[in-house]
């Protein structure tokens, strides 16, 4: 079951802005003006200008109203009216630093997929080289990732190769016919029937090229 997204509310404000910070261009004098708004937020101060700002930190009243500018024209601060109050809020800002940490989740999910996989292919590839004692061909290497696109286990895939070896029949024809086999086997035995075809493969065009390429040459025809 996939992991359920993390809502930003779930999220602290400080852990993203000090992690991603950098990412969004924000300098160490605007992070430090930043914490000291979030800080003076939590302490029910509504609105938040320069000048109080100045009683809590060592800059200028003149270098806090340029950064306040800044961060206005960046969308990392607004101010907004509430009833007849204006308050500050850095709201802008935390919705840029939620969609900069749901990018790095996605980037490290996908970087973790592509890892796993090229394990499973390294494992299938030399799994096959051992058992068929030789190199395998760029056409056979890619039969690997066209059955694990269609939902094929390592263990399935090995197991269809043994099966092959048992019977002389040592094709990677024979192995995909294998596979399709188990996938309507297993579908009769949950629903009573299958969408998979008694053929091994329908099109044309993928079958001449399977047709000229020199593994195929020795299998029997059924």
């Amino acid at each position: 079951m996939a992991d359920a997204p993390l809502s930003m509310e779930a999220l602290d404000f400080r852990y993203l802005l000090l992690e991603y910070y950098k990412k969004l261009g924000i300098k160490e004098d605007m992070l430090v003006v930043i914490l000291m708004i979030d800080h003076l937020s939590k302490q029910n101060n509504t609105f938040i200008t320069a000048d109080i700002l100045s009683l809590k930190m060592n800059l200028k009243v003149s270098e806090l109203d340029s950064i306040l500018a800044e961060m206005l024209k960046k969308d990392f601060l607004s101010y907004e009216t509430k009833g007849k109050d204006m308050v500050t809020t850095l709201e802008p800002l935390r919705q840029k630093l939620y969609k900069v940490f749901q990018l790095a989740v996605t980037k490290d999910k996908q970087n973790l997929a592509s890892e796993e996989r090229a394990i499973l292919l390294q494992t299938l590839y030399s799994y096959f080289e051992k058992r068929l004692k030789r190199t395998l061909s760029p056409i056979e290497s890619d039969m690997f990732s066209t059955w694990l696109d269609d939902g094929y286990t390592v263990e399935e895939i090995e197991s269809a190769l043994e099966e092959s070896i048992a019977t002389g029949k040592r094709t990677f024809k024979t192995i995909d016919r294998n596979l399709r086999t188990y996938r309507r086997r297993g579908d009769i035995d949950k629903e009573g029937y299958s969408g998979v075809g008694e053929d091994w493969d329908k099109d044309l065009a993928k079958t001449i090229e399977i047709a000229n390429t020199k593994w195929l040459d020795d299998d029997d025809e059924d």
